[in-house]
This record gives C-alpha cells, structure tokens and sequence, in this order.
C-alpha cells in the first residue's frame, strides 16, 4: 500500500503528460481530414473531406520542399557523423597538447544556443558566397559540439586493449577507427542520427534567414505561408501541410520505433 500511492501518482502523471504532448498532433491530424469551419467549431460528427491536402499541394511546391530537406538532412548528417568521428576518437584516445582545453571549448558550445549566433553566422555564410543554398544552411551546422560529446564517451568505454590487438594484426590508427570503434558505437550512431535529423527536419529560423528562393526553401520554411495572418488563418490547410511536413520522420518512427527506443538506452540519451 505504501508503494501503490506513489505509483498510482506516477503513472498518472506520465500519462496526463502524455495526453498534453499529443493533443496538439492529435487535433492537426484530425483537422487535417476536415473543413476550416468544422475545425473551428470541433464539430465531431462532420464529414471527412480531402480537399485540403489538394489544395495546399496545389498552393506550393512540396516535392522541391521534401527534396531540399532531405538533401539538407543527409548532408548534414554524413558532415556530422565524419566529423564527430575523428574529433572525438582524438579526445578519447590521443594525447596532444591542449586537448584539455580544445575539448573544454567544445563543451562551450553546447551551452551556446545557436539562435545567438545568427547575425554572426549570417555574416559568415554570406562572404562566403553560399547565401541562399542548402550549403549555407547547412554550413554553421557541420560541426556539432554534442556529436564529438556523445561519441566520445562511446569510445572511452571500449577497452584501450582492443587497440593493442589490432596493432599487432597490422591495422593502421585510422583502421582501428574504422573497424574497432565505429562498429561497437553503432547504437550511439544511430541514436545521434535521430536526433539530428528531427532536429535539422524541424529546424526553421535559420532556414527562414538564409534561404530567398523556392530552390533552397526547406520544408518548414515552405509551411510558413500557409501560417500568414494578413491572409487568414485557415486551421485545416496549415494541418494538413503540417502532416505532409511530418509525415516521412513520422512513418520513419512508427516502423523503427523498438531499434530507435533500443538505440536511445544503449547510448544513455535521455
């Protein structure tokens, strides 16, 4: 009786939780399948329609939209994964001068939100010259601070011998990287590949700033003139583009959710 109280209180609590956090989707998913009229009054019992998911692929370019984020998306994500990889193999295992420090500076970033960095990184990408492409959208994103964290604590547990033995089988540094740490980091890899694409797919104000045209307009950015309130706000239509929106990271999940929640536990991501 002492432990069901705390229990009871628990579970509630979880699922109250859960309800708050899926109402929103819930809502746009049934107002997606309804007209603006219906959605604004909540009418239950009104009839089921298509026509907004027509109309809004007929208002804008939503195949160029997906293109271009998954582009963005898989681009960042082999940038990311390469990069991580060799930093954080040489903060795990080399000794070098300032690596104290280098990795300290890393750490800096994460508590650096990137909203701050904007007007700086505006700057940059623009005398550049890559302003308005998925290179400049991508670019300040390249490098992430919270990859090389996660993939170093990943290899700091693989035991320093297997290192040894693959010395002494002939295997160069970068060999060792290659078929000793990246395989046994797998689960680390393909839980940080989750979170970096959802990130990246929902990312939207740095998109918004950088991208002009219709070539290097990422999904969500393309979502936002269903959103203009000098237009009217029509409830159905921005649903049903969000769900177009979300849809491929949504199946994505549905399909893979037991390898994606075994990959989280394994990597220690909360």
């Amino acid at each position: 009786m002492r432990n069901f109280i705390p229990y009871t209180l628990t579970s509630f609590g979880a699922w109250a939780l859960a309800i708050l956090w899926i109402s929103p989707l819930v809502f746009a998913f049934w107002a997606a399948f309804h007209y603006s009229s219906d959605a604004i009054h909540f009418d239950l019992l009104a009839p089921l329609t298509f026509e907004n998911f027509r109309t809004v692929w007929e208002q804008a370019p939503f195949p160029r939209y997906m293109f271009n984020t998954f582009v963005l998306v898989t681009g960042l994500l082999i940038s990311q994964c390469v990069l991580a990889t060799l930093a954080a193999f040489a903060f795990a295992r080399m000794n070098f001068w300032g690596g104290s420090v280098a990795f300290a500076l890393v750490l800096v970033q994460l508590m650096v939100t990137p909203e701050i960095l904007i007007v700086e990184n505006y700057a940059t990408v623009s005398a550049l010259g890559y302003a308005d492409s998925l290179v400049g959208i991508g670019l300040p994103y390249a490098a992430s601070a919270f990859g090389i964290f996660l993939l170093r604590q990943s290899f700091k547990s693989i035991p320093k011998e297997l290192d040894d033995a693959a010395r002494m089988e002939g295997c160069s540094t970068l060999g060792i990287l290659w078929r000793v740490y990246v395989p046994l980091a797998i689960p680390t890899y393909l839980a940080y590949g989750l979170v970096s694409i959802s990130h990246h797919w929902n990312n939207f104000l740095w998109p918004l700033v950088i991208s002009n045209s219709v070539e290097t307009r990422p999904l969500t950015v393309g979502l936002a003139i269903f959103g203009a309130p000098e237009s009217g706000v029509e409830w159905s239509e921005i649903s049903a583009a969000t769900l177009i929106s979300i849809a491929p990271l949504l199946i994505a999940f549905l399909l893979f959710q037991r390898q994606f929640i075994k990959s989280f536990m394994a990597s220690g991501i909360k």
